[in-house]
């Protein structure tokens, strides 16, 4: 009796492999704690090699710029809190100062040394969940454990001033909705110098480990070139050599200016260069939280009078026309194009979202590598899914 070989691989089908190559496709998520959230990996294998990694995105999408045109420019700012929900007072930000660009409007100098101190407690939280995530990735927990104590500090500086621990709402066109409560300013000078001692024992822990180095150092390059064709920013790129902040380059508060502080870059841009750079960034914003304390005036108005707050927000009509206008985020430029009619609600708001660029060149990062280096490839960039999707 004649045996027929049964086919176990159909021609045509992701797998055959036009070259004679055995490859394989692996779907890494969307369900994969590996994936920090509903992200999709198409991952083509050859052996255990990365031959190419395209992501699949779209499994957050809210249809948010939709949204956006159905309500006042108030209504919009909740809803900047849903994108990148791990450093919601950014996303506040870049919406407020985008119609505040268009409207012209002068922001009171205590208004904005209040944005610049949240702005600097919200970007050590991200980046301290962000390390501990990092952490699980490379199969340290203790880090995780460490840096959500350390962050709760953090969100309690912002629950005191909101009444939120995650999603704030508390920015406001013209300012932000409420002064400092009495004695934020000293409890959150007690928190800094509480982290400084934390950042100190992360070192001991995990920077100078010599098993981080060997699984991050010279793994997932990206070099200078790719992180400004793919558009890059934050720490992303400037963990490539890339020396551009836009706190320094295109102040979007004049606060900045008032202080002293370098823009962290590394030139490596492998997984260990865009991990220090976040890293040394939490030691540069302790050292602005200081300074702002100092500098900022006990007197003053928290929101520009003209423009008023409360109901008077949904009566903000900024005059016909359009502008683009960025901050630095936690994660890169959050950027924001408004489209006015005249009316108070935009005719058109797009999103510019850091996480989406800072993703794209990831399969040329990891091509060649294996799977353990795609995960903590991954992490080292930082994705916020709502950020990514929309």
């Amino acid at each position: 009796m004649t045996m027929i070989p049964h086919p176990t691989v159909q021609p045509g089908t992701p797998t055959h492999g036009h070259s004679n190559l055995k490859l394989l496709m692996l779907n890494v998520g969307p369900q994969h704690p590996a994936t920090h959230g509903v992200l999709r990996l198409k991952v083509t294998l050859e052996g255990e090699v990365i031959r190419g990694v395209e992501p699949v995105m779209g499994y957050l999408h809210r249809g948010v710029e939709k949204l956006f045109e159905d309500g006042s420019y108030l209504q919009a700012i909740p809803m900047t809190d849903r994108l990148d929900y791990l450093a919601a007072m950014h996303n506040n930000y870049a919406l407020c100062h985008g119609v505040e660009k268009l409207m012209g409007a002068t922001i009171p100098e205590k208004a904005q040394y209040i944005r610049a101190m949240t702005m600097e407690v919200q970007r050590i939280a991200s980046h301290l969940l962000w390390l501990g995530a990092f952490g699980l990735d490379l199969g340290a927990i203790t880090l995780f454990w460490w840096s959500v104590r350390e962050r709760e500090g953090a969100i309690s500086l912002m629950e005191r001033l909101s009444g939120a621990r995650l999603t704030y709402n508390w920015y406001r066109i013209g300012g932000v909705k409420n002064d400092l409560p009495e004695g934020w300013t000293d409890e959150c000078l007690r928190w800094v110098k509480y982290m400084r001692k934390c950042l100190a024992e992360y070192t001991n822990l995990f920077v100078d480990n010599d098993i981080v180095r060997l699984r991050t150092i010279g793994i997932a390059p990206l070099t200078k070139a790719q992180a400004i064709a793919y558009g890059c920013s934050g720490p992303m790129a400037r963990g490539s050599g890339v020396d551009w902040d836009l706190r320094r380059d295109e102040p979007f508060n004049p606060v900045y200016q008032k202080i002293k502080w370098n823009v962290v870059t590394r030139k490596e841009g492998d997984v260990y260069a865009r991990f220090m750079c976040r890293f040394d960034e939490m030691y540069e914003s302790l050292d602005m939280l200081e300074q702002m304390i100092a500098q900022c005036p006990e007197k003053g108005d928290y929101i520009a009078p003209e423009i008023g707050e409360g109901p008077r927000q949904h009566r903000v009509k900024p005059p016909k026309g359009d502008v683009y206008a960025g901050i630095e985020g936690a994660r890169g430029e959050y950027g924001v194009y408004v489209v006015s009619d005249g009316t108070n609600r935009p005719y058109r708001l797009k999103w510019r979202a850091p996480t989406f660029s800072n993703l794209m060149p990831l399969g040329e990062m990891v091509r060649g590598q294996k799977i353990p280096d795609l995960i903590i490839g991954l992490g080292s960039i930082d994705i916020v899914l709502g950020d990514l999707d929309r």
